[in-house]
């Protein structure tokens, strides 16, 4: 009876540190880096860009041009982006407002609008999130062409007829 009793004993022992294992295994920590250099653990959602920069290259002035940033959650907890900010008005962001799990991944989509904007840019997007680093950006960059066919005031390199009769810079004083 005694050996009954002690191998019933053994059994629910165990079942009980069975049942409290999978726990442990299904709520593991991510290891992260602090600002001393040292492997922290952490529970919280991780953000991981594919890439944290996009060069658009030479860019013809007028359209609107849009890349995706591709992120995934590394963290063990949901992520949540609660602001996705551009540094002006050129810039427009739109993400995603459902939690990303963990494990999945979502997309920040960039338009940048080329319109009267000729020369070199590089805009920063500013990402607000419940994760461990709580703010993160992401940067596009590229050079906007100047539309040939398009007449610039002021423009010497364009020559269009004045109103009387005369072209610019052709030596006649108004």
């Amino acid at each position: 009876m005694r050996t009954l009793f002690l191998a019933f004993a053994a059994s629910a022992l165990f079942s009980v540190a069975a049942v409290a294992q999978p726990d442990a295994v299904m709520q593991p920590a991510s290891f992260v880096i602090d600002e001393n250099g040292q492997l922290e653990e952490t529970k919280a959602p991780i953000i991981q860009f594919t890439e944290e920069t996009f060069d658009f290259g030479e860019l013809a002035e007028g359209p609107l041009v849009t890349h995706e940033f591709k992120l995934k959650n590394i963290g063990k907890e949901a992520l949540v982006l609660s602001q996705v900010k551009a540094s002006c008005g050129c810039t427009t962001p739109d993400w995603s407002k459902d939690p990303i799990a963990p494990g999945a991944e979502s997309v920040i989509k960039v338009t940048y609008n080329t319109k009267g904007r000729v020369g070199a840019f590089n805009k920063a997007v500013t990402i607000t999130s419940n994760a461990y680093t709580p703010t993160s950006r992401i940067y596009i960059k590229g050079t906007v062409k100047a539309d040939p066919a398009a007449a610039q005031p002021g423009d010497p390199t364009k020559i269009t007829p004045a109103g009387d009769g005369h072209t610019p810079g052709d030596g006649h004083k108004h």
